[in-house]
């Protein structure tokens, strides 16, 4: 049985996550080596076991800590608002757009934004996050000019993707 803190990199004794078994183990060793870089990040698994939590510790303990760690449950944003709410919007953009407004990704500038529940993204807003993904630019609802952002980009779901691309629910390429 090994403890975290026989494991070749230190937290601190600040991961706020519990275990000590050989699961556990390799889930802090590839946290340990996550944080070291500025990958997009899928986290796969059930309901209830930690994805969210998985998320934060990244990106506590990597370079972008000090910026915004933005969360947005995919599943719970109305599909007519996920657009908007995601890449924000111009004034005058629909009705009752009276200001511009940010949305999440320019929120999260320089930090993480986590999309939670990220198999239950509309397949259309999909490939903005693609081109996002590739390209680090986006335009806001409404809105002309390519606004170019840093910010990494955490991913969760408790979906099959394989099984969501076969079904033509979820792109292969953002996969």
């Amino acid at each position: 049985k090994q403890n975290k803190s026989d494991i070749d990199f230190d937290f601190n004794n600040e991961l706020p996550m519990i275990g000590s078994s050989v699961i556990m183990q390799n889930v802090y060793k590839n946290i340990a080596k996550i944080t070291k870089t500025n990958f997009s990040v899928l986290i796969t698994g059930e309901s209830g076991t930690g994805k969210e939590l998985v998320a934060q510790t990244i990106h506590n303990f990597s370079v972008r800590s000090e910026s915004p760690f933005i969360v947005i449950n995919m599943a719970s944003l109305p599909n007519n608002l996920i657009e908007s709410e995601l890449f924000g919007y111009e004034k005058g953009a629909f009705t009752g757009a009276e200001k511009k407004t940010l949305g999440f990704f320019e929120k999260a500038s320089g930090g993480t934004l986590f999309l939670d529940e990220i198999g239950d993204m509309p397949i259309d807003i999909q490939s903005r996050l693609l081109r996002v993904l590739q390209f680090g630019e986006f335009s806001r609802v409404g809105g002309r000019e390519q606004i170019k952002i840093d910010v990494r980009i955490i991913s969760a779901t408790n979906k099959n993707l394989i099984e969501s691309i076969d079904q033509g629910t979820f792109r292969e390429d953002l996969y």
